[in-house]
């Protein structure tokens, strides 16, 4: 009989050399799945977004996007962040810029901000959550967590689509496993005094509003990036 690998100290008598290389063989993978794990990097923050984020008629660097940034620094979270936002994004245009964002930038986390767009054009909101659905989908296949953050509509778009509208957002975190904040403008568009956080279009906010809008993202960021 051959020599029979010594990958254990004792080998047994009579043991077959096919035998002993399906013992070592199992042996070798228990001890692979006793090693630690190599520790994680930094992460890494890919947000896709439209004119919320991409800091429309704001001063350069003062949207939440850079105030993430920021935070992120204080609070000494080992994260790097690139803002992917273009003013003007549908849920069809980032469903399409997504496959090229993910490959170039490889990202752990993704914050999608999208949505907003296809409602003031009145668009089919089956395609809007099909959209979503997909680049959810995208970024979790690439191995990334997903925080999708959810818009309302001011009631003149009508009760039904305004309702249908806010609730595809829960659907699309639920069926893609997705994390979710139910309204990225929370205290922002829906108090008494909004006005004064909006600019002149009454549409984009104002920079007084962005540390609110970080505000209601961080938590659920934070979860995501395990630092509750």
């Amino acid at each position: 009989m051959d020599t029979l690998p010594s990958c254990l100290p004792h080998p047994a008598a009579g043991w077959t050399r096919r035998r002993w290389l399906a013992h070592c063989s199992v042996a070798g993978l228990a001890l692979a799945g006793a090693r630690p794990q190599a520790a994680a990097g930094p992460a890494r923050i890919l947000v896709v977004g439209d004119s919320l984020s991409a800091e429309y008629g704001l001063a350069r660097g003062s949207g939440w996007v850079a105030l993430l940034e920021q935070r992120l620094a204080q609070t000494k979270t080992p994260a790097s962040v690139v803002n992917a936002s273009i003013s003007g994004d549908t849920t069809a245009g980032g469903r399409a810029r997504l496959p090229a964002l993910l490959k170039q930038h490889q990202p752990t986390h993704v914050v999608i901000e999208l949505g907003g767009n296809d409602a003031l054009r009145g668009l089919p909101l089956a395609g809007t959550e099909d959209n979503l659905a997909a680049m959810a989908r995208a970024a979790r296949e690439a191995g990334a967590r997903v925080l999708l953050l959810g818009m309302q509509l001011p009631p003149n778009y009508g009760r039904r689509y305004g309702e249908d509208f806010a609730a595809l957002y829960a659907k699309v975190a639920k069926s893609q496993q997705a994390a979710l904040v139910p309204f990225f403008l929370k205290g922002v568009a829906d108090v008494a005094d909004a006005e004064r956080y909006f600019q002149p279009d009454r549409i984009h906010p104002r920079e007084i509003a962005q540390a609110k809008m970080l505000d209601n993202v961080w938590p659920a960021l934070q979860a995501l990036l395990g630092r509750t």
